[in-house]
């Protein structure tokens, strides 16, 4: 039986969007999990543990993103991201 990824929707609030420390935040909190990340921008869909993907999707302030995790921890690293967007990535 095939699972469907857990999803969740984040808007990115932080002024400058997602350049180098947000995509390192994301990264980090990626890395530190056993599930497969995704952020999904339009069309366009980022590994999120891998920066220059992330970097790559060009995310500016106000953007909705789609953050797919699949893994025997998926709901607590999205968790963990939609934490991060929320507190601006510890950067406001």
């Amino acid at each position: 039986m095939l699972r469907r990824p857990t999803a969740r929707q984040v808007i990115v609030t932080y002024p400058k969007g997602i350049h180098v420390r947000p995509s390192t935040a994301i990264v980090k909190a990626v890395r530190q999990s056993l599930s497969k990340v995704a952020i999904r921008y339009g069309d366009r869909e980022a590994d999120a543990s891998e920066i220059l993907s992330v970097l790559a999707l060009g995310v500016p302030c106000g953007s909705e993103l789609t953050l797919l995790a699949e893994g025997p921890d998926s709901k607590a690293v999205l968790d963990a991201l939609v934490k991060l967007f929320a507190d601006n990535f510890g950067m406001s």
